[in-house]
């Protein structure tokens, strides 16, 4: 299983928020090329980035994301607020190498369909699940369909993976949704990326049991709470 660290932009910063709230921002740090300079310099071969403000209609940080990939060497997925095709085409060019789609993607079916036959591959297809159902615009709005119906109404097409966020435990370091996670890979046709929750060692090993491919890490990174070094070295593929 491969570990990827995540690099959530918001006002140019790099931030960690609780429970997807954003009333509830407990890190913030400056230098978003920096601090992914200190996860590459870690071991880590994959990075995370998210444009929050972009996510929730609050503003854009697009700069700091064409800035971060154009000084990058990692393997680079980039979201948050891809909503159309020039979107897309825009990360791709400035050297990204998979672009993940979520509200639209989710929203518009026939959209996220057309994106993923022209970009076949290259498009990750983020649910952000609370209680298994998937939420949309930065977490304000919960879909009537729960993960495992979208799932099944996308298996078809040519994804490059499936991120899934346990929403509810973003943040808290408390572990993952692990029975979530385990019905996801069970009917996933594609890779599943893990997120939200993740303190521990113990909780990648368990993700990876589990038969996750990769695990996306914030706030246990950020916090100390897990060293980056041992973190890249066991989870590196």
């Amino acid at each position: 299983m491969l570990a990827i660290p995540a690099i959530d932009l918001r006002e140019g910063h790099v931030v960690q928020l609780v429970g997807g709230e954003y009333d509830r921002e407990q890190v913030r740090l400056d230098d978003p090329c920096r601090v992914a300079r200190q996860w590459v310099s870690a071991g880590f071969t994959h990075l995370h980035v998210v444009d929050l403000d972009a996510a929730t209609g609050r503003g854009s940080n697009r700069d700091s994301v064409i800035q971060l990939l154009w000084h990058q060497t990692a393997t680079v997925q980039v979201g948050g607020g891809v909503r159309t095709e020039e979107d897309i085409v825009a990360l791709l060019d400035a050297g990204a190498t998979s672009v993940v789609l979520g509200t639209r993607a989710l929203e518009d079916l026939d959209w996220l369909a057309s994106m993923a036959e022209l970009f076949p591959g290259r498009c990750i297809l983020a649910a952000d699940v609370r209680e298994r159902k998937v939420t949309t615009r930065g977490w304000a709005r919960t879909l009537a369909r729960d993960v495992l119906q979208v799932i099944d109404d996308v298996a078809s097409l040519p994804l490059a993976g499936l991120l899934v966020t346990a929403v509810h435990r973003e943040g808290k370091m408390l572990g993952t949704d692990l029975p979530l996670m385990e019905d996801v890979v069970a009917v996933s046709p594609f890779p599943v990326i893990a997120s939200g929750g993740i303190g521990s060692l113990a909780d990648l090993r368990a993700l990876d049991d589990r038969g996750v491919s990769a695990a996306v890490i914030g706030m246990a990174l950020y916090t100390g709470a897990i060293d980056p070094h041992v973190l890249a070295e066991e989870f590196s593929a």
